[in-house]
């Protein structure tokens, strides 16, 4: 479903899949971030999209003019995981909304795992 917003000259629509991109560049370029995460329903395994799918770690809800977002993530270990996950939220609030013109309603942070770099 696609988010809809009204003006006095007529109607915008906006696919979720812009949404999602949108949400998913904002929050890759937070530090402590490695990467948005799908989460395989099969065998309950985490993977690393890379970046031209990076979509697919984003699910969004639209509820008449408002925007509800979830983000699955990969945080760097080291990092403190609320101060990332404060800063995604905030980034990703700030950008969806200057761009759409919307309201985001909620962001929902789902840590999905930790990567340790060599």
């Amino acid at each position: 479903m696609a988010a809809r917003l009204d003006n006095e000259i007529g109607s915008i629509f906006i696919d979720n899949a812009v949404i999602a991109s949108i949400a998913g560049a904002s929050a890759m370029e937070c530090y402590g971030l490695v990467g948005m995460s799908a989460k395989s329903t099969a065998s309950g395994l985490v993977e690393l999209l890379k970046r031209e799918n990076m979509t697919k770690g984003v699910k969004i809800s639209t509820d008449n003019d408002e925007i509800l977002i979830d983000l699955f993530i990969i945080v760097e270990f080291g990092t403190n995981i609320s101060a990332v996950a404060n800063n995604i939220i905030d980034k990703v609030k700030y950008n969806i909304e200057n761009m759409t013109g919307m309201t985001v309603k909620k962001v929902n942070v789902n840590v999905q795992g930790v990567r340790v770099e060599k």
